[in-house]
């Protein structure tokens, strides 16, 4: 069974950085997409960024483009998201995913992943 922890969440400033990381146990990554969601209070969990397993290409919702980066280390077992230029709204519970997809992973809504980590917040606040 694949385990997932996320970790590297706290308060930060606007504007400041963040790196969030997802360590897998149990099972290897290798074969799976993998994606950063998010949920704000009150809020439906929204994707963020992921990457496809079959080619290793990276989507990015459009409130993130450009300031988040998606990565993944195989041999870690591990997956990032570095977070730089953080506004106010981007405070949410981050959460990474994995799932075996057929297709490249932005086709793909946070429902159709079933193996989830706890969760990690991130608070970006002055």
């Amino acid at each position: 069974q694949l385990q997932l922890v996320e970790s590297g969440g706290g308060l930060v400033q606007p504007g400041g950085s963040l790196r969030l990381s997802c360590v897998a146990s149990g099972l290897t990554l290798n074969g799976y997409a993998i994606g950063w969601f998010r949920q704000a209070p009150g809020k439906e969990r929204e994707g963020v960024a992921c990457i496809s397993s079959h080619d290793g290409s990276t989507y990015y919702s459009d409130p993130v483009k450009g300031r988040f980066t998606i990565s993944r280390v195989n041999s870690k077992n591990t997956l990032y998201l570095q977070m730089d230029g953080l506004k106010p709204e981007d405070t949410a519970v981050y959460y990474c995913a994995a799932e075996r997809l057929a297709l490249s992973c932005r086709y793909y809504q946070h429902y159709e992943y079933r193996n989830w980590g706890q969760g990690t917040q991130v608070t970006v606040s002055s």
